[in-house]
C-alpha cells in the first residue's frame, strides 16, 4: 500500500493554525493581557432574524412527520427550490440569468475549491496569483498538478492580468482578493476571460466576499462579463454574506454550455456530487433562503456595513502612519506593507508583542507576500478601534 506522497510536499502547518499557535502562546504566557485579533477571516456579528426565524421553522418542521425533510431534493443535487430560487433571483438582480441546474448547493466555498479539482486531471497546469489563499495551492499541491504562478505585486496593485506567454488549464482568481483586497474592474475581468477562452482554460472564480463591493461600476460575478459562461465556474458562499462561518452553506454556479472535449462540465459535476455529497442540511438551506429576501438582504446590509466600518477604521489609522495598503474599500481585508522594512513574521512578533495585536504575515499567502501583511475588518467594532489605537501609538 502506498499513501498520496503528495501530501509530504505541503508545508508542516496550515498557515492560520500557526498564527493561531503563536497569539495563544503568547496569550497563555501573558495572560493579563488582552490580545485582539484582526487574523482569520471569521465573524462576529450573530445571523440575523430574518436568518434565524427561517432556521427555527425548518427545526419545526423536522419535528413532524408530515412536515420531516430527509436527503434534499436530487433532481437538483440536492438543493431546495427555495433557495435556488432565492440564489437564482440575486444573480437575476446583477443582470445575469441561471437556471436552477446550473447552482450546486454545497457546505461552503473552501470545500467546492477542492473538490472542483475532481474534474480535471492531475496532468493540467494550473495557475494561481501570487499572494494567494492557501486553499488554492495546498489542494492542487495535493493532487501533484503543476503549479505556476501569476506576479501579484505593489507595482499593479497586486492585480496582475494574464502573460500570453504563460499557457495554463485551470486558472484561481479572487475578486475581492483574499488576501489582498484588490478588486477587478471590468476591463480587469474581461482581459482573464478572453484569455482563457484562447487557451481552453476553466477559471475557477472565488466570489465569496463580492457583496463587500459597494461600487456598482465594479462586477460582483464573473457572468457579468461577456464569455464567462464558456470558460467560468463561479464559487460562492453565505460564510462572509451571512455570518455563516459555522452554519456552513455555499453554492458553485457550473453553466450549462460549459465544456470542454465535448463533455458538460455541469453534468460532470452533478455527478460527482451525487456520489460523494449528500448535500448540505436543510435547516442551513433554510436559513439561507432567508438571506436574499427583501428582509433578510435588509437585516444583513446593516451587518456587512458594520464590518465595513471596520475596514474604514483600519485604512484610516495606515493613511494616518503613512502606510502603503491596498484593500479596505470593497473588501473586508487590508492589505498593508510592513513599516521599517520588516519582514511578514518579524513584523507579526514586533505587533503581537509590543501591542498585542494578532495579523497574518503576507508571507503566509506565498513569495511576492513576503513584507506585507493582512488585517482583517471581521472583529468587534470595539476591538477594532483598540487595535487601531495600540497600532497608532506603536507606529508613529
Amino acid at each position: 500500500m502506498k499513501i498520496n506522497e503528495n501530501f509530504l510536499n505541503l508545508s508542516e502547518n496550515y498557515l492560520f493554525s500557526a498564527v493561531g499557535a503563536k497569539a495563544s502562546a503568547f496569550q497563555r504566557e501573558h495572560p493579563e493581557k488582552k490580545v485582539l485579533k484582526l487574523s482569520i477571516g471569521d465573524v462576529t456579528c450573530p445571523l440575523a432574524p430574518a436568518v434565524i426565524a427561517a432556521m427555527h421553522r425548518a427545526v419545526e418542521d423536522l419535528a413532524h412527520a408530515e412536515s420531516f425533510k430527509g436527503y434534499g431534493p436530487d433532481r437538483y443535487c440536492y438543493g431546495y427550490e427555495s433557495l435556488l430560487a432565492s440564489i437564482a433571483g440575486s444573480y437575476a438582480r446583477k443582470g445575469v440569468g441561471l437556471s436552477y441546474h446550473e447552482i450546486f448547493v454545497s457546505d461552503g466555498a473552501k470545500s467546492d475549491l477542492g473538490n472542483l479539482l475532481d474534474l480535471f486531471s492531475a496532468d493540467n497546469t494550473v495557475l494561481i496569483p501570487d499572494p494567494v489563499y492557501p486553499v488554492y495551492v495546498d489542494t492542487n499541491v495535493m493532487a501533484g498538478r503543476r503549479i505556476l504562478f501569476a506576479d501579484a505585486n505593489e507595482g499593479n496593485k497586486f492585480l496582475p492580468l494574464p502573460d500570453e506567454r504563460v499557457a495554463a488549464d485551470i486558472i484561481y482568481i479572487c475578486s475581492p482578493n483574499n488576501p489582498t483586497g484588490a478588486v477587478y474592474d471590468r476591463s480587469g475581468l474581461k482581459a482573464w476571460v478572453d484569455y482563457a477562452r484562447r487557451q481552453g482554460a476553466i477559471i475557477l472564480f472565488d466570489a465569496a466576499y463580492e457583496c463587500f463591493i459597494s461600487d456598482r461600476a465594479l462586477p460582483r460575478s464573473i457572468y457579468e462579463i461577456e464569455g464567462a459562461r464558456e470558460c467560468a465556474i463561479e464559487v460562492c458562499s453565505y460564510s462572509k454574506t451571512a455570518g455563516f462561518t459555522g452554519v456552513r452553506c455555499g453554492y458553485t454556479v457550473v453553466p450549462e454550455e460549459l465544456k470542454r472535449g465535448g463533455v458538460s462540465l455541469n453534468r460532470l459535476w452533478a455527478r460527482r456530487q451525487s456520489t460523494k455529497f449528500n448535500g448540505a442540511s436543510y435547516i442551513s438551506q433554510m436559513g439561507a433562503a432567508a438571506v436574499f429576501t427583501e428582509e433578510g438582504e435588509r437585516e444583513i446590509a446593516a451587518n456587512i456595513g458594520y464590518y465595513r466600518g471596520n475596514a474604514r477604521l483600519i485604512s484610516q489609522c495606515l493613511k494616518d502612519l503613512d502606510i502603503w495598503f491596498t484593500g479596505g474599500e470593497n473588501s473586508p481585508y487590508v492589505w498593508m506593507k510592513c513599516p521599517r522594512g520588516m519582514k511578514s513574521w518579524e513584523f507579526f512578533d514586533y505587533l503581537l508583542e509590543q501591542a498585542n495585536v494578532v495579523g497574518t504575515p503576507g508571507s503566509g499567502f506565498g513569495r511576492n507576500g513576503e513584507g506585507f501583511f493582512r488585517l482583517t475588518a471581521f472583529g468587534t467594532a470595539e476591538n477594532t478601534l483598540e487595535a487601531c489605537q495600540r497600532m497608532r501609538e506603536l507606529l508613529k
